[in-house]
């Protein structure tokens, strides 16, 4: 349970019927910083709790995620790689 924002945005897909049928569902979000906001989405993973075929489904998508930080540094060596390779020997920067 987070608020979409920054990078909780990025790593927590909301439990939407969409996403629970795509199976990339992995938390609950809500995007008002206020009470109602958290309680409606409060009350979404306690209907979904209640359903244990979709809580199991839930966690295990959440489980299946790797936020780890070989998979982030293997990403950035590779735009690194990439940049370098990019890049013409002898070339001057653009000043514009």
């Amino acid at each position: 349970m987070v608020r979409s924002t920054g990078g909780l945005a990025d790593t927590v897909v909301d439990a939407t019927p969409e996403n629970i049928a795509a199976g990339t569902a992995n938390g609950f979000t809500f995007s008002a910083a206020d009470a109602v906001a958290l309680g409606e989405a409060l009350a979404r993973a306690v209907r979904a709790w209640r359903d244990k075929t979709l809580w199991n489904a839930i966690q295990r998508t959440g489980m299946a995620q790797d936020f780890s930080w070989d998979r982030s540094a293997a990403s950035y060596l590779s735009l690194f790689r990439s940049l370098v390779r990019g890049a013409q020997p002898g070339a001057r920067a653009s000043t514009r």
